[in-house]
């Protein structure tokens, strides 16, 4: 963004021009997002740009009737016409106020909308041990004051321009300081460190807006966010005269004693996304129980050598079987059983190569993890394969730690689908997607309301449903992250955040769907 920014001038876009659309358009998002119920907002600037778009921001506000107030925590350069052309457009200037000032209590206390403008991309936290700069006292003062202003009144609207100040752009690192906002209205192109944690928990909602820099600039981004338009392009053609075999065909190896739903969410995802055909290969003891749950799936009973327990011949029958499919899911709710670890060997690392592409998840990852990476596990898959760890098992896998894998998620995605040559997909919020050779891809959506047993399941079938259905691995992957985060929206925006259960997203799959092609 900083050399982007630089080269805008040369090409006709100053950096004023810049700092007048950034103000305008957070402006406008302010706006859009609280209505005129919400009068009164505060603008906390700092020295810099951000400072700087924040002052615009306000002075739009105020002409469209709102009560505006900048709070300047930082002295503004000697130049700044932006602080001028707001005071006279009537926003009311708060300056060189103490935080612990009777002042800037009443400040802080009479607004309806927080903008955060103090930092942008420029604020770094120290890496690679190296201590970082840290917010003085008067910032971390009015912060305070905002989170105290918050816990009194929930419906304080937070937001962050660009980032919330204290936040690394790069990295993802945080000031404890740092505001959790609302929305952060991120200008021009997303940064890579709100996708990482701790960053990930403050940024709230995320929303883009165009500030006008032209896009052959930019083409050299490290990663791309998905959008509704990009997967919309990729969502597979229905033709009215299609049969199911058309839509392509799923084989999903899955299910234990214990973990019976896993395998319903998993072959219910894939048909959801449109998959003209799916069959659960299971035990044998189990076929009648799927059977009531799944009357639109086929069935490849499994043999046993006891009940729950699979046979030696449980792999050999799903090769037989797997002949005229074109996916293979395998490993949602399989257990990690002597019989399942065989099984899996046998089907990946047997002399007989699977032509089919595979998406490997849950139990199937761990055991191949568990067999050893240093006999290059990953590289002995045959076909193309779509693994789909979350974060424990990323660590697992890699024998790097969670905490460490959540602040560097683009990057160890990158690594392990390099390392692996496969398609990798990192679960979580902001689930990354990417692929072996470099294509980075992040979902745009976070939601408690996914935080429940079986989500996984259901994006494991839809990933498969997608590829069934003639999408490459990292396609597939792409559209399955992004119909199931816009399922989970849909569900969140009519139930809410809490008691949201796997079942409701896989139902709501055909419906993301929709939106996102617009119908």
């Amino acid at each position: 963004m900083k050399r982007v920014e630089a080269q805008c001038a040369s090409v006709g876009v100053p950096s004023s021009v810049l700092m007048e659309n950034a103000g305008r358009a957070v402006a406008e998002e302010v706006r859009r997002s609280v209505g005129d119920g919400f009068r009164r907002v505060l603008v906390l600037t700092g020295p810099g740009n951000n400072g700087g778009d924040g002052e615009v921001a306000a002075r739009y506000l105020k002409g469209w009737g709102y009560d505006v107030s900048i709070y300047v925590l930082s002295h503004r350069p000697a130049d700044d016409s932006n602080l001028v052309l707001a005071v006279e457009a009537g926003v009311s200037v708060v300056q060189d106020a103490l935080p612990t000032s009777a002042l800037a209590e009443r400040t802080v206390r009479a607004a309806d909308v927080v903008i955060d403008a103090i930092f942008g991309t420029g604020f770094k936290v120290g890496r690679g041990g190296k201590p970082g700069r840290p917010l003085d006292q008067n910032v971390t003062g009015v912060l305070d004051l905002v989170k105290r202003a918050k816990e009194r009144r929930p419906d304080l609207a937070l937001f962050a321009l660009d980032v919330p100040s204290g936040l690394d752009a790069d990295t993802g690192g945080a000031d404890e300081a740092s505001l959790f906002a609302d929305e952060t209205v991120v200008l021009g192109y997303p940064k890579p460190g709100l996708f990482n944690m701790p960053a990930a928990e403050r940024v709230g909602r995320i929303k883009i807006v165009d500030i006008g820099i032209p896009p052959d600039l930019a083409q050299d981004g490290v990663a791309e966010l998905m959008t509704g338009n990009l997967v919309k392009s990729l969502l597979p053609r229905r033709p009215t005269v299609a049969n199911k075999g058309t839509f392509g065909k799923v084989m999903v190896v899955a299910g234990s004693t214990k973990y019976i739903g896993a395998a319903c969410l998993a072959c219910s995802g894939a048909l959801r996304v449109g998959a003209g055909l799916v069959t659960l290969a299971t035990r044998a003891s189990l076929q009648a129980i799927m059977a009531s749950k799944l009357t639109e799936v086929t069935h490849l009973p499994l043999s046993e050598s006891s009940p729950g327990v699979l046979s030696p011949e449980a792999a050999s029958e799903v090769k037989r079987g797997i002949e005229d499919y074109d996916v293979l899911l395998v490993g949602c709710g399989l257990g990690r059983h002597e019989s399942s670890v065989n099984m899996i060997k046998s089907l990946f690392l047997g002399q007989d190569t699977l032509q089919q592409t595979c998406v490997v998840d849950a139990d199937a990852l761990n055991i191949l993890g568990e067999l050893g990476l240093d006999e290059q596990v990953w590289r002995r898959l045959g076909g193309d394969a779509i693994l789909t760890p979350h974060p424990g098992e990323m660590s697992r896998l890699t024998g790097v730690p969670v905490e460490q894998i959540q602040r560097d998620r683009l990057a160890t995605a990158a690594r392990a689908a390099r390392d692996w040559h496969k398609t990798v997909v990192l679960k979580g919020a902001y689930t990354v997607v990417a692929a072996a050779d470099g294509r980075l891809a992040v979902s745009p959506f976070a939601s408690a309301a996914m935080a429940s047993a079986g989500t996984g399941d259901v994006l494991a079938g839809a990933i498969a449903g997608f590829a069934a259905q003639g999408l490459a691995p990292f396609e597939a992957a792409l559209a399955g992250v992004y119909i199931h985060g816009k399922a989970g929206e849909l569900v969140a925006r009519e139930l809410g955040d809490a008691g949201v259960i796997a079942g409701d997203i896989q139902q709501r799959l055909p419906a993301a769907i929709k939106e996102t092609k617009g119908g």
